[in-house]
C-alpha cells in the first residue's frame, strides 16, 4: 500500500489560492534551477484563476516565466474565447499578464470537432516539447495542478471513466454526467508528474474528500484516488471548513 499523501489544511479560499501560487512559483524556480525549463499543467477552475491572478500580480523575480512551458490538465468541448474554457481562464487571469513566450504555451484544442484527433494532436504536441517518443514512458511534468469535484472527479476524469487504466497520454473520454466529451490527460501522464498538487475548498466536496484520502480504493467511484504519483510526490491543500467537515487533519 502507497503512504497517504501529505495534507495541508488552509484557512479559506483566499490562503488556499495564496498556498497554490506559492507551490507554484516554487516548483518553476526548482525546475529552472535544475534543467533550465518548467513545464506546468494547469487546472481550470475558481481557486486556480485566483492563484493565477496573485502569481500575475507578484514581482516578475518571483517565477522565471520566460522558461515556463504551459499545458493543460484538460479542457471542455469549446472554442478557447468560450467562458467555460480552461485555457481561456488561464490567459485572462495570468497568461495575458506575464512574459511567458507564446510557443511555449500548448492549449488543448477543445473546439475540434474530431475530439479523438485532437487528443493524439495534444500527444504529439507533448512529444515534441518533451523530446521524446510518444511510443514510450509518458512525459514528466514538473508540476500538475488539479482541483477535484464533488463527486470524486479530476481532470476530466468521472466515475466510471474507460480511461482510468489506458497507455494513452491524452483522451477524450464521454462523461454521461454531463452529456458531452472532454479531453483530459491520463492517470498515466498524471503519476508520472515530479509534483502533484490538488487545490480543494466547498464544503459540498467533503463526502468524496474523505472518501478519497482516507476510504478504501475504488477508484473508478472516486477517480481522484487513480492519482497515486511517487511517494512524496503529491500534495493536497485543502480549506480548513472541508477539512473539518470531511474529518480531514
Amino acid at each position: 500500500m502507497k503512504p497517504a499523501p501529505a495534507v495541508t489544511v488552509v484557512a479559506d479560499a483566499e490562503a488556499l489560492a495564496r498556498a497554490t501560487a506559492e507551490r507554484f512559483a516554487a516548483a518553476a524556480r526548482e525546475a529552472v534551477a535544475r534543467q533550465g525549463a518548467f513545464r506546468v499543467a494547469l487546472a481550470g477552475g475558481s481557486t486556480p484563476a485566483r492563484a493565477f491572478a496573485l502569481l500575475a500580480e507578484w514581482p516578475r523575480d518571483q517565477v522565471p516565466w520566460r522558461a515556463v512551458h504551459v499545458f493543460w490538465g484538460d479542457e471542455r468541448p469549446v472554442p478557447p474565447d468560450h467562458p467555460d474554457s480552461n485555457y481561456r481562464l488561464a490567459e485572462q487571469t495570468l497568461l495575458a499578464r506575464v512574459p511567458v513566450p507564446a510557443a511555449q504555451i500548448h492549449r488543448m484544442h477543445g473546439e475540434a470537432q474530431d475530439l479523438d484527433a485532437a487528443a493524439a494532436d495534444y500527444a504529439v504536441d507533448l512529444a515534441d516539447a518533451f523530446g521524446i517518443p510518444t511510443a514510450e514512458e509518458p512525459p514528466r511534468f514538473d508540476l500538475i495542478l488539479l482541483g477535484m469535484g464533488p463527486e470524486g472527479h479530476t481532470a476530466s476524469l468521472f466515475p466510471d471513466s474507460p480511461v482510468l487504466g489506458s497507455r494513452a497520454w491524452v483522451a477524450a473520454p464521454f462523461v454521461p454526467a454531463l452529456g458531452m466529451r472532454r479531453l483530459t490527460l491520463t492517470p498515466w501522464v498524471i503519476n508520472a508528474a515530479r509534483r502533484v498538487l490538488f487545490s480543494v475548498g466547498g464544503v459540498n466536496k467533503a463526502a468524496a474528500l474523505g472518501a478519497v484520502l482516507t476510504g478504501q480504493p475504488h477508484p473508478e467511484r472516486f477517480p481522484a484516488q487513480a492519482i497515486a504519483p511517487a511517494p512524496g510526490s503529491a500534495e493536497w491543500l485543502v480549506e480548513a471548513a472541508l477539512a473539518a467537515a470531511a474529518g480531514i487533519g
